[in-house]
This record gives C-alpha cells, structure tokens and sequence, in this order.
C-alpha cells in the first residue's frame, strides 16, 4: 500500500507561483512513474503533468507546458509541482497519484493511476 500526502497548495494572485509537493510512503517509490492531475470547480479531473520513474522523462498537458515543472527526488520519495505564471484558470483541487505499472512510462489517463493523494486546493485570484 502506498500513500501519498500533498502540500503546498494556497491562495496567490494570478502571475505568482506555488510549488506543489507530494510525500509518498514505500520502498519502490523510483520503480514507478507520478503524475499530478487537477479537478477544478464543477469540472472533471484532467491531467496536468507526469514524471518517469527516474526523472528523465517528463510530460505535460499543453496548458500548463511552460509554465508548470514536474520533479521527484527519489531519496526523498518526493514529487513536485513547481508552477509559475498562474492563471485564474489553474484554480483546482490538485492531485498527485503513482502509475500502476512499474519501469514503465506514464500516461496521461487518470486510470493509469491506482494510488492517489487527498488533494491540496490552489485558488488564483485575478
């Protein structure tokens, strides 16, 4: 069983920045891919960024590409969401979950992701 526990999420004005991190329980945290998803208000939750195993590869959706960073420290069984440049638009619960699929790379289909954290709110103001 794995758990997940995010931190970081707040209220900031559009234009600044939060960074997002995601603590996760286990042993073979580097074998599988994270990703970061959001539900914003009445809405569906959508994709937003994943990360390899390894931390070498990375993807996002393209509203956030260029302005949102995915990272993991492995030794600290970490993952982060830095994000700059917020839009009011980017206000949602946020999310991160682990790949089911070990040494795999991840996509982007919620499905695909078999442990999720709480979720942690971050509200742009304009």
């Amino acid at each position: 069983q794995v758990q997940l526990v995010e931190s970081g999420g707040g209220l900031v004005q559009a234009g600044g920045s939060l960074r997002l991190s995601c603590a996760a329980s286990g042993r073979t945290f580097s074998l599988n891919a994270m990703g970061w998803f959001r539900q914003p208000p009445g809405k569906e939750r959508e994709f937003v960024a994943a990360i390899s195993g390894s931390g070498s590869s990375t993807y996002y959706a393209d509203s956030v590409k260029g302005r949102f960073t995915i990272s993991r420290d492995n030794a600290k069984n970490t993952v982060h969401l830095q994000m700059n440049s917020l839009k009011p638009e980017d206000t949602a619960v946020y999310y991160c979950a682990t790949y089911r699929y070990p040494l795999e790379l991840p996509s982007s289909e919620s499905g695909s992701y078999n442990y999720w954290g709480q979720g942690t709110q971050v509200t742009v103001s304009s």
